[in-house]
């Protein structure tokens, strides 16, 4: 199969190729782990490769559809997981080389249900080490090339690998982990659509934790209606991850082309465009006013919740607190030997007195049923999924200070929406003067992943910004 038949296509075009008998699962594998080996050694955005397995999977899903068999719209598709999932025999090494022997005995929750739902898992994407990051540099592993950028830029993190992965066409989907931002920031910088669900929506058994109370799970892709397939796919209860017993099921796709006629769309003004980079400020306003020419009802909305949340000065240590509680060893044992920008943000969570954790989370369940009157009358709100764009890598990392004013930067907007218990869809929504993505963070309410989804599809489909491809012609 040509690299073209392939590259920026679609889940649900790939899937309408595949039942038409233009492409089988084999020739879809086998043209992604080619275009992945042709590409990746300038891109870095994959740890390891699973041909075999790869493989494997494809001629069993082929077989299954020549017998008549189909699984469903992601039977046959390839992807890619972030190096926090458990894959049965590969190490789950979360970015750090001290985890290089860390085999996994068995697939972890989401890539069983994915396997179940005829996926073919093409490999591992790179992260930042131990996810705790939203810049998207790596010291150890080293860090994915941003693909619209011959220079090296910021891919936002932690989710690196699998935003540089999506972004450059090697896959059409990866999975990655939200704490602060990790899905929503790669989405952003990259180009791509990121699906930053609701904790207790989706089992994050099997991945690697950096927050329990914080971290969910979900995809990057190349379009909303792909986001929801694969979250169609991927929610539910799982007894081994307690967070999502009792979360009822739900059906995002038939809302999903509804429209936005009649709902009622905010600019979430407190915070949220303080100090924001004036291209991005404009072209989220200029989101506003598409909705409104789709018939929704837009507005702006100050949220007190929101600055209360920022104003909590411990947030940063609870998310270090609760990391340390699983990688506390290495802080102990191997302090010299992390990456030195994590290794110090993860141990001021030592900082944080047993006494200041539980009364911070208390703070958040109490803005959280707060907000949810605040947002009564509300149903989407909009936001700049960054305060910058993609900045160079060598500016960015040229200090412990100049990294840690950048990383503040990537991850404010977004990790604001953790603390609250949103869930969120990023999409394109233009690029700046040098040619780089700008993200719109569509936010809805807790487990309301069918109304973000909804508005952003209602977006993408009236905007042009899903189109663009990066020139890639460096990397070959």
């Amino acid at each position: 199969m040509a690299e073209t038949t392939m590259e920026f296509v679609t889940i649900a075009d790939l899937a309408a190729q595949l039942r038409a008998g233009a492409l089988s699962p084999v020739s879809l594998a086998e043209a992604s782990l080619a275009r992945i080996a042709a590409l990746d050694k300038r891109l870095h955005s994959f740890i390891a490769t699973t041909g075999d397995r790869a493989l494997a999977e494809a001629r069993a899903a082929e077989t299954l559809l020549r017998g008549g068999h189909d699984l469903g719209p992601l039977h046959g598709i390839p992807y890619a997981v972030k190096d926090l999932y458990d894959v049965k025999g590969m190490a789950t090494t979360a970015g750090t080389r001290l985890l290089a022997n860390n085999i996994a005995a068995r697939d972890c929750a989401v890539v069983r249900r994915l396997a179940a739902a005829g996926m073919v898992l093409l490999g591992k994407t790179h992260t930042v080490q131990f996810a705790f990051g939203g810049v998207g540099i790596n010291h150890d592993h080293g860090t994915p090339h941003n693909p619209w950028s011959e220079t090296p830029h910021a891919p936002g993190g932690s989710s690196s690998g699998s935003g540089v992965a999506v972004g450059a066409g090697l896959v059409p989907m990866a999975l990655g982990s939200d704490t602060g931002g990790s899905i929503r920031l790669p989405a952003a910088l990259c180009g791509t659509v990121g699906l930053k669900t609701t904790v207790g929506r989706i089992s994050r058994a099997g991945v690697y934790p950096l927050s329990w109370t914080l971290d969910s799970v979900g995809p990057l892709t190349r379009s909303v209606e792909d986001a929801a397939l694969v979250y169609q796919a991927l929610h539910g209860v799982d007894l081994a991850d307690e967070t999502t017993v009792g979360v009822p099921t739900h059906d995002v796709l038939p809302s999903l082309k509804a429209g936005v006629r009649g709902l009622s769309i905010a600019f979430a003004e407190t915070v949220f465009f303080d100090d924001v980079d004036a291209e991005i400020v404009a072209a989220v306003r200029e989101a506003g006013r598409v909705f409104g020419g789709l018939g929704a009802r837009v507005e702006s909305v100050a949220i007190p919740e929101v600055a209360e949340a920022m104003s909590e000065q411990r947030r940063a240590q609870m998310v270090a607190a609760e990391a340390l509680a699983v990688n506390g060893r290495f802080i102990d044992e191997h302090f010299d030997a992390l990456d030195p920008v994590i290794a110090h943000r993860m141990k001021a969570g030592r900082q944080l007195s047993a006494t200041d954790y539980f009364v911070v989370l208390r703070q958040w369940a109490a803005l959280r049923e707060r907000l949810q009157r605040t947002l009564a009358d509300v149903d989407v709100l909009l936001v700049p999924a960054t305060m910058i764009p993609p900045r160079p890598i060598a500016a960015i990392d040229a200090s412990l200070e100049t990294y840690t004013e950048n990383n503040l930067r990537y991850l404010r907007n977004a990790a604001l929406g953790n603390i609250l218990a949103l869930c969120s869809v990023v999409l394109p929504c233009g690029f700046t003067r040098d040619g780089l993505p700008i993200g719109l963070m569509i936010y809805a309410k807790p487990f309301d992943e069918a109304m973000a989804l909804r508005v952003a599809w209602a977006y993408e489909q009236a905007t042009p910004w899903h189109q663009r491809r990066p020139d890639l012609g460096w990397a070959r």
